[in-house]
């Protein structure tokens, strides 16, 4: 069973990390990529934020005492995972000029995570 803390532990990590790595992208990396990876990276910068604020909130609205609100946050801390830092790893290898292409298959599986969690809180609501 998830607690409170544990989702909002991964919420507040999440947060941490994307401010870090939206300050890394606008300033070390603005000269190194093209405007297409760095659209990319952007892009995984703002779902990671998206989904570590909602992680915090769920923290303090939810008690986790159902199955459903489990799977639901499991899908979004692996969804945030696999999503947002498959799609770094695929950026900065890039630009690095060695692409590391087993990456690719893993951004969609992130999002599905991603598209998951929002339907299990939709049945949460319901």
């Amino acid at each position: 069973m998830v607690s409170s803390e544990l989702v909002q532990f991964f919420g507040a990590v999440y947060g941490l990390l994307a401010v870090i790595f939206g300050a890394f992208g606008a300033h070390a990396l603005k000269k190194k990529l093209t405007q297409e990876q760095l659209q990319s990276f952007e892009t995984g910068v703002k779902y990671q934020m998206y989904h570590a604020i909602l992680l915090v909130s769920l923290g303090f609205f939810l008690d986790f005492g159902e199955a459903l609100q489990n799977y639901m946050v499991f899908c979004f801390i692996l969804g945030t995972f696999l999503f947002s830092f498959s799609i770094y790893g695929l950026v900065l290898s890039s630009s690095a000029g060695r692409k590391l292409k087993f990456l690719g298959p893993i951004t969609p599986l992130g999002g599905l995570l991603l598209v998951l969690g929002w339907v299990l809180l939709l049945l949460q609501i319901l």
